[in-house]
């Protein structure tokens, strides 16, 4: 595809995906600078703040930015395509870029490149785009089909948007959690890029956007941010004027949550944007609703334009950019934003805590671990500043650091919101989604040490054991009962809190006896696990307790490896399920069995314990078969809509929480009579939750609340909420008042989130069922809601 003789190009590999599909960026530079991209990429990172030889966990950066000339370093312009697999016009715009920015014949784009480095990931999501493309051409005929009804316009199930596991790619940015994510950010901020662009596609009816953004802007982005995107907005707009495009900016899109493909480089130094062609299901060909035929030649040529436009403007303003993103980062270093200059996360949980401390070593934060001492900080669990002690193990996040932009963003307890109408959530902050207790301190502190705390050594266990007894905190402690179960170890748990030999075990905790495990391996094997899953096993030697129930008593109950089933096909939200199929497959290791809803009536149910419904629509749900299963003795979880489609079902107890109604309101005072028709998206929001966090009250002698304190933090998106259930039954997460933490939440949604059950278990005959208002595995960021989950599958209605 390239010209002959072409030079002035670098392929990279830098990853692949779940389906091995190979992960590819083209480097594009002029002959002079396509030579020394390494040092180019060293000296930018240098212009950061950044010793590129340095661990992103440890706080040694490089103290002062390189005084090389911002004249002479070129800027990069990173363009991303097609991370949504069914948006696939601008991998082929990707294409037509390359050629023409390396064609030497090409007067135009040639000068641009003396002083840019231009960056073109062609494709995000391959395993998503072949999904859709071998879709498309399996039904097309020997002519695209423009009219809308067409069936090569509508995607059968989960649709080409979202990778193997049905995650969507560009919420992933900050939390990367997916294979895909991980290789493109690690890149990503192996450069830094000036400009960094993310193409897709909306609805075929729409026109297309590009930036400027829509408010709400976070308040962390600069002016020069702002502004810089209006000058390329505005050199945008002058080609589709001349070719007479439609388009718009500053609406929907806006720039406030952080794992977008314009937010995470916002956040990160860039000058991060959207662009946004028309073009969702159009195939080939597609009539719009003016009647227009909008082709892929059409959508093609406008992702083109957008694409040589940026990087022309990047040239244009090269030096302003580079020296405008040297500034940013020495301010950030000196002037950290945010009211906190200081973050301490308390080592409330070994586990939980090197999962945060992986999460910020892969977006380049820097963090420490504190000397004993004594500050004055705003507490998150219980928001009040108050005085508390950092311990040895506590990690110290100073601020002053590279990337305290992007610091301030993932751990600000309340994100200010300056626009009640966002496109996501509005609270993300970690410390509430790892489930650890955290202060923000007004004054700069720094750790006594870097990285992370050394991995504490697991005890060999001794062969004379009469039982071995282990934590159950964690994820990590689901990952080993996997791999016992998996190895047919058989495992009990206990349901009340007992000690002995001298300590103290919780509710939950995992108990494996010789008894019933009557194999010659059997000591090298529980060994060999606690070792390979870092694992401290406490050694009995005696059933015979100090505190509590012997190990004999009905206190200790046996866990039954348990069948799960989960629902896939039409109808569920294909997202919600993924993070499911993917906490089984990548993340515990433990068996699923992926069953369509429209199959379930051929199914052989009883060769299930488990079922899991996710979020979906579900028709006929549930079933006359489905109810016989659970009062037989299954177990039905059911997650976030899934619950309400049970209310008012003949056997379940569950009910949804009735507003309360004014009776002496008049017709004069109803809420419609003063609606301005130009206010309407606004109002609308008074009765929306576009992601908030609410803290929960907690059963935690219940085994669904086992291994957790008495509170929990969910991450709400909808108003949802019900009664408590009945005698007989478990309200185990509850709302006791207004318990809103953080986030935006509409007036009437926040008078109706109070006083009601979030979280239960209820009896079905020798079965039961698990209710599960909000989404625990929301984006697998939400790491505090896996092991509440887990007690879902493992423990509670056993």
């Amino acid at each position: 595809m390239f010209p002959k003789h072409q030079k002035n190009v670098k392929l990279v590999q830098y990853g692949s995906t779940n389906e091995g599909r190979p992960l590819l960026a083209m480097f594009i530079a002029s002959d002079e600078n396509i030579g020394r991209l390494e040092e180019i990429r060293h000296n930018n990172l240098r212009l950061a703040g950044i010793s590129s030889g340095s661990s992103s966990g440890s706080s040694s950066t490089a103290s002062t930015a390189t005084t090389t000339a911002t004249a002479t370093t070129p800027v990069i312009v990173w363009l991303s395509y097609n991370v949504h697999g069914n948006e696939p016009s601008s991998s082929e715009a990707a294409m037509q870029t390359l050629y023409d920015m390396v064609d030497p014949a090409n007067t135009r784009t040639k000068p641009w490149l003396r002083n840019t480095v231009v960056v073109i990931d062609p494709c995000l999501n391959p395993d998503g785009r072949d999904r859709y493309v071998n879709f498309y051409n399996s039904v097309k005929g020997e002519k695209p089909d423009a009219n809308p009804a067409a069936r090569e316009h509508s995607e059968p199930w989960p649709g080409g948007r979202v990778n193997h596991y049905y995650f969507d790619l560009n919420r992933d940015w900050a939390w990367q959690t997916q294979k895909e994510t991980r290789a493109r950010v690690a890149l990503f901020n192996e450069w830094l890029p000036q400009i960094h662009v993310d193409f897709h596609e909306q609805g075929s009816n729409s026109p297309y956007y590009f930036a400027p953004a829509a408010e709400p802007f976070h308040k962390d982005i600069t002016p020069w941010q702002k502004e810089f995107q209006t000058i390329i907005g505005k050199n945008n707009a002058k080609y589709f004027d001349q070719n007479g495009w439609l388009y718009f900016t500053k609406q929907e899109f806006d720039l406030l949550y952080p794992s977008y493909g314009d937010t995470y480089p916002i956040y990160n130094g860039s000058i991060g944007m959207t662009y946004e062609q028309g073009g969702i299901g159009a195939g080939l060909a597609i009539v719009t609703r003016m009647g227009d035929t909008l082709t892929l030649a059409d959508r093609i040529a406008h992702h083109l334009s957008n694409s040589l436009s940026t990087i022309e403007t990047g040239s244009a303003y090269a030096q302003r950019a580079v020296e405008e993103f040297k500034k940013y980062f020495e301010n950030s270093r000196a002037n950290p934003p945010g009211e906190y200059k200081t973050y301490v996360i308390k080592n409330d949980n070994e586990d939980k805590m090197a999962a945060l401390a992986k999460t910020l070593d892969r977006n380049g934060i820097q963090y420490g671990f504190g000397v004993k001492s004594s500050a004055t900080g705003f507490n998150y669990f219980n928001g009040k500043t108050e005085q508390f002690a950092i311990g040895q193990s506590d990690m110290v996040i100073n601020a002053y650091q590279p990337k305290s932009v992007l610091l301030n963003v993932l751990l600000e307890p309340k994100t200010f919101v300056a626009d009640s109408i966002t496109y996501d959530i509005t609270a993300w902050a970690l410390p509430y989604a790892y489930g650890l207790n955290a202060y923000g301190v007004t004054e700069s502190i720094k750790p006594g040490s870097e990285g992370m705390a050394a991995i504490k050594t697991v005890p060999v266990a001794p062969a004379s054991a009469y039982a071995y007894v282990c934590a159950w905190q964690s994820i990590e402690d689901v990952k080993f009962l996997a791999a016992l179960l998996k190895e047919k170890i058989k495992v009990r748990y206990t349901e009340t809190p007992f000690e002995a030999g001298g300590k103290k075990f919780e509710a939950g905790s995992l108990i494996i006896t010789k008894a019933g495990n009557d194999r010659a391996d059997f000591a090298q094997t529980i060994t060999r696990l606690a070792t390979n899953y870092k694992r401290e096993l406490m050694p009995l030697t005696s059933g015979f307790v100090d505190k509590g129930s012997d190990l004999g008593s009905d206190h200790i109950k046996y866990m039954a490896p348990p069948k799960v089933m989960l629902i896939a096909g039409d109808g569920v939200n294909s997202e919600a399920m993924g993070e499911v199929w993917h906490f089984f497959e990548q993340q515990i290791g433990y068996p699923v069995t992926l069953v369509k809803y429209n199959d379930l009536g051929r199914v052989k149910l009883s060769d299930f314990d488990i079922a899991i419904f996710p979020g979906g629509r579900y028709m006929d749900f549930p079933s006359d078969r489905l109810q016989a299963w659970v009062r037989d003795g299954g177990k039905l979880i059911a997650i976030e809509n899934a619950v309400g489609q049970l209310v008012d079902k003949k056997g379940f107890d569950i009910k949804k929480k009735e507003d309360k109604k004014d009776d002496k309101t008049g017709a004069k005072d109803h809420p419609t009579v003063d609606m301005v028709y130009e206010n309407r998206d606004r109002d609308a929001t008074s009765a929306t939750v576009p992601g908030a966090i609410y803290r929960l009250t907690i059963d935690n002698t219940h085994p669904l609340g086992f291994g957790l304190p008495k509170y929990y933090y969910s991450l709400k998106l909808n108003d949802d909420i019900y009664e408590p259930l009945g005698d007989g039954n478990w309200n185990v997460g509850t709302i006791k008042k207004d318990n809103l933490v953080a986030g935006f939440v509409g007036q009437k949604s926040k008078e109706k989130i109070k006083d009601g059950m979030l979280l239960g278990v209820q009896h079905l005959g020798r079965g039961s069922v698990v209710y599960m208002v909000d989404d625990p595995l929301f984006r697998s960021f939400w790491e505090n809601g896996k092991l509440l989950f887990s007690n879902a599958v493992f423990m509670a209605g056993q």
